[in-house]
Parts: structure tokens; C-alpha cells; sequence
């Protein structure tokens, strides 16, 4: 991680006490405090690390932390890796980064649920002892068909009455690998009649003859996810078990564990899923996105993950305040992607320095500006912090302006650049179009203007007024740079809104990035990756990490509110 990285890290983590507010789960919490359930508050984020975080994760990292945080509390971060086939060392490397990233601190706390597997066998060993637990032959279709339905029981299985010696000869057989994969499983003896799908008999164990992460060869056979993550949590001490909703189902079965074991208790409460318009928020439809060329890998500026996000460039604070300002509710909801964007432009219209870029360059003359002079025009960087100072802008007689900012025959409301008419050159000078330049086709390619001396800095000696300030770059200095604009990745708030017969991909945005070659000014050539700016009436900017010194790549992390191009959209 870099420098950056780690003091943006720091900072959200200094402003975490802004994150204090009342809901259902601090009321719980002050509750069993008060009536002495617990002594204490000790919270977890426990990913799989079998893909990268989304800004999902981000508001359940911000709920687990910001409550141990508001509480005095501890906070672990642990990996549920209990499944070899699908975990790799990468994610659990980037998991590591992007909840540093987000501000989140554990301590000497970073955990892994394979750490424990030594004591979840011997917990599964006793739960056979006591009658609780057996091998099961039956093939994962077969247990399939054997469970019912929401309106039916299951079948037991033929093999659940086998003798508790029998169980432990086979349980024992299973570890030592004498088995082929999926050739049996151990599971809880609770009730195949249950109305909770989740307690006919669940699987605890099954066989898979695959390497791990962290053990290597040592196991072949591995815990599921329902038996290892109540383990886990009592394992650690944890008092506050935070999920997304659709862990309700499973606390019964968690519940269960925990009281057959006679071990420590801990409470589980559970809160909606984020759910965010214009993008999806699923591991299984990123992997579909990327194998399938939509995007550019899974930190593409265009998928909610944090990755995609950081290189966008959003700011962990932002994202802080996003989570701050939607809340915990336990019904899932679509939140406007539109609240996000508020939020990091809030953020970086207070950090980001100002500079001028041009995204669509067209040349314009001063025909009264000395040939061959240059001077150096001082500009504040950022009106909101008195701090970032001023910076040095050279300023000669051919510029660049934006070709948008120009109409040879402006409609009504168009105050810009037109023939006849004088404009205002941010920090410069009031300049009047007096000729167009155009080539055979009749595009236009070049602008004479000639400028007022007397209005260096903007402002006219005897008080006329313009109604437009534009943004340019010096000709001469200017830097090329590749600009990504990124637009929503769907069509549709919700891409799940499809025509019978279609899926998601239906509702991509062709037009969701668009590259552009424009010019900076000097002052932005060499920034270091992850620098942000604000492209002076045009945006929000990052710079990628594809860039290179001179060679700069800007991607737009929020748009600029712009008065004319709503009014044009709505034509008039």
C-alpha cells in the first residue's frame, strides 16, 4: 500500500467517532450492556477471500469497526477460508489493503478461521459422541433430493441411526483421506422435519482433496461455512456477531452449535444488504463481467468494488460519510448511486487542488498578444483550503479552449464564446471573438480573439461585465494527457429490469467509458498515481495508474453540475 494510501487510511480512522449515531443495533447493544449480557463489545469483518470487497463490504466494515469504535471496543478482521477451491492468497492480500484502506484497524487481530480447524474437528468429534452428529453417504444430489421443500419434510437419511463407534471410525477415515471427494459428509443430526430448510440435517463436513492456502495437504476434509462461522466467532470471543440479513435463516443453526458444544455464546444481529442503482453488487457477476471483456479487471473504475473505486478515485472518507448517511435499517433497499457521488464531491471540493484541463481542445489566437511572450499567471489552488496555495500558470497568445464552449450561432441562454461576444478567461483576461478559422468542411478549427491588457486577473477597469468564464490551457505548454470518462456501467437503475429471455448484460451502457485525448496544464504532468484534482468546470479527476511521467492519465471520478448542458439536454 502506499504512502497515500496508508495516511487516507489514517485519516478515516482519526474521523471515525463522526460515525456515532443511533439505530436498532447500538440500542441492542447498549441493552446487553446495561443488563450485563455482555461486559463488553467485541466486533468482526469475517470475508471469504475468494474475491475483491465492493462498497457492500465497506458499509458492513464501517458498522462492525465504527460500533467497536463508539464503544471502546475490539475489532478482528478474520478470514472465512474453509473453502480451498475457491480462496486464493491474492484476495485475502487485497482484502488486507482495501479495509486498511477504508480506515478499519485490527490490531494484532487479523485472524483465519483455518487457524481453527484443529479445534472444530475435535467440536465435531463431540457432537458425534453425543449423538448429535453422522456420516452420511448419500451423493450431493442425493441429500438434495432428500430435503424437502417450504411445504414438505425431507427424507432421513438411511444412514443417520449408525452407532456413535461407526460414526468416529468413519469420521477419523475421512481426515486420514482413506475416501474419494464427496464420497460422504458428516452432518448434524437436528430435525429433517423443521420448517427452517437450514436445520434438516445440515452438512458440517465434506471431503475435498485440494490444497490450501494456509494448511497446504494437511486436510482433505474442510468445514462448512455454517458450521465454522459460529466456531469462529465463539472461538475469539466475539460479542456482537453483525450480518447481512440473509444470515438470519442461519442463526437458529448457529444457535444450535453453540448450545449442543456448551461453549460461548456469542449474540448475532442482522442488518440489510446495500443495494446501489446503475451497477450490481454480486462476486458471482463481477467474475461474469471480467471473463466476459465488459470491464477491464476487477479494479475497472466502473464495477462498486473498492478497488474500482480507489483508482476512480474516491477517498475513504467519502465513503465513510456515504455509510454515515444511509444508515442501518433491516430492510434492503435500493440506495441512488447518486447519494454516493453527493458525498465524494462534498469530500473532494474540500481536498482537491484546481487545475485547468481541456477534454476537447479547439485553438484560439490573441491577435493583439505579443508574439513569442509568455507570463506566468498566479492561481489559488483551492478556494476552500487557504493552505494549498497558489501555483504558477503560463499564459501566452495561442491557448486552448473547450470546443463546447464555443457556438458560431449560440442559442438562446448560451453565454459562452461566440463571434462578436467578450468572455472571461479563468484568472486571465476578458478576451473577444472577432473571426472564425474553419477548414474545407466547414468545421470550425481555430478562433481569432484579441484580448484586454488592462484586464489581467479577470476584472475590467471600467466595470462591464461578462457573463461566462472558461477554462483553458496554454498552447505551448500544454500536456497531452488521455482522459477516461466514466459513466454509469448500466442503462437502469436496477440492471435486473430486463425483457423475458434476457439477463442483466442486457442493460450494459455501451457509452459507460469514453477515452478522449485532451490537454493539461505543466503544473499536473508528473503527478503521482491516485493524485486528485479538480478539472476546473468539468469534474473530478484521478490520476490512473497507467500514467507515466509526461504521459498522464486522468480517470473522471464525478462529474461538475452544468447548468447548459442540462438545459441543452432538455433542449431549451
Amino acid at each position: 500500500m502506499s504512502q497515500a494510501q496508508e495516511a487516507e487510511g489514517a485519516a478515516a480512522r482519526a474521523g471515525a467517532t463522526e460515525l456515532r449515531q443511533s439505530d436498532y443495533l447500538r440500542d441492542a447493544i447498549k441493552e446487553d450492556l446495561r443488563t450485563g449480557r455482555f461486559n463488553r463489545v467485541h466486533t468482526r469483518f469475517p470475508p471469504e477471500p475468494n474475491a475483491y470487497l465492493h462498497i457492500g463490504h465497506a458499509k458492513a466494515v464501517w458498522i462492525d469497526y465504527g460500533i467497536a469504535l463508539e464503544f471502546g471496543g475490539l475489532f478482528n478482521l478474520r478470514f472465512d477460508d474453509t473453502n480451498p477451491l475457491r480462496e486464493e492468497q491474492e484476495f485475502v492480500d487485497g482484502i488486507i489493503e482495501d479495509v486498511r484502506w477504508i480506515g478499519a484497524d485490527w490490531g494484532d487481530r487479523l485472524c483465519f478461521a483455518s487457524d481453527y480447524f484443529e479445534q472444530m474437528y475435535e467440536w465435531a468429534v463431540a457432537l458425534i459422541r453425543k449423538g448429535k452428529a453422522y456420516v452420511c453417504d448419500l451423493s450431493a444430489e442425493q441429500l438434495s433430493a432428500t430435503r424437502g421443500t417450504l411445504t414438505s419434510p425431507g427424507q432421513e437419511s438411511p444412514y443417520r441411526n449408525r452407532s456413535v463407534e461407526e460414526n468416529l471410525d468413519l469420521f477419523a477415515r475421512m481426515r486420514a483421506g482413506e475416501f474419494p471427494e464427496g464420497a460422504r459428509t458428516l452432518r448434524a443430526k437436528i430435525d429433517m422435519a423443521s420448517p427452517n430448510l437450514v436445520l434438516r440435517d445440515p452438512v458440517m463436513y465434506r471431503i475435498l482433496h485440494a490444497e490450501h492456502h494456509r494448511q497446504g495437504g494437511k486436510w482433505c476434509i474442510y468445514p462448512t461455512y455454517d458450521w465454522a462461522h459460529g466456531l469462529e466467532d465463539s472461538i475469539e470471543g466475539v460479542t456482537h456477531s453483525l450480518c447481512s440479513q440473509e444470515y438470519e435463516i442461519h442463526r437458529p443453526l448457529y444457535d444450535w452449535f453453540l448450545d449442543e458444544l456448551g461453549i460461548y455464546h456469542p449474540r448475532q444481529i442482522e442488518f440489510a444488504r446495500l443495494n446501489l442503482s446503475y451497477t450490481v453488487m454480486s462476486k458471482r457477476r463481477f467474475i461474469e463481467l471480467v471473463n466476459g471483456g465488459h470491464v477491464q479487471g476487477y479494479d475497472d473504475p466502473r464495477l462498486p468494488t473498492l478497488a474500482g473505486l480507489r483508482r476512480r478515485g474516491y477517498t475513504p472518507e467519502a465513503i465513510r460519510e456515504f455509510c454515515r448517511r444511509i444508515g442501518v435499517s433491516k430492510t434492503d433497499s435500493r440506495v441512488e448511486v447518486a447519494f454516493l457521488e453527493d458525498c465524494v464531491r462534498e469530500d473532494l471540493n474540500r481536498r482537491s487542488p484546481r487545475t485547468m484541463a481541456v477534454l476537447d481542445p479547439l485553438k484560439v489566437v490573441l491577435t493583439n498578444y505579443p508574439e513569442g511572450q509568455t507570463e506566468e499567471l498566479d492561481v489559488i489552488n483551492n478556494p476552500e483550503d487557504p493552505e494549498a496555495g497558489t501555483r504558477k500558470v503560463p499564459f501566452s497568445r495561442e491557448l486552448y479552449i473547450e470546443r463546447d464552449d464555443f457556438r458560431e450561432d449560440p442559442p438562446p441562454k448560451f453565454f459562452r464564446l461566440a463571434p462578436g461576444r467578450e468572455v472571461r478567461l479563468r484568472n486571465a483576461y476578458l478576451v473577444r471573438c472577432v473571426d472564425v478559422v474553419k477548414d474545407e468542411s466547414g468545421a470550425v478549427t481555430e478562433l481569432h480573439c484579441t484580448y484586454d491588457p488592462e484586464t489581467r486577473g479577470g476584472d475590467a477597469p471600467d466595470g462591464r461585465k461578462v457573463k461566462a468564464t472558461l477554462h483553458w490551457v496554454s498552447a505551448p505548454t500544454a500536456v497531452p494527457a488521455e482522459i477516461r470518462l466514466y459513466d454509469h456501467l448500466f442503462l437502469k437503475p436496477d440492471p435486473d429490469d430486463v425483457a423475458p429471455g434476457e439477463n442483466y448484460l442486457a442493460n450494459l451502457n455501451p457509452d459507460s467509458l469514453t477515452v478522449v485525448q485532451g490537454v493539461v496544464e505543466p503544473s499536473v504532468a508528473d503527478a503521482a498515481p491516485g493524485t486528485r484534482y479538480q478539472f476546473e468546470r468539468l469534474g473530478y479527476f484521478c490520476v490512473d495508474t497507467d500514467s507515466a511521467p509526461g504521459k498522464p492519465v486522468f480517470n473522471r471520478t464525478v462529474t461538475l453540475r452544468d447548468t447548459w448542458a442540462k438545459i441543452e439536454k432538455r433542449g431549451g
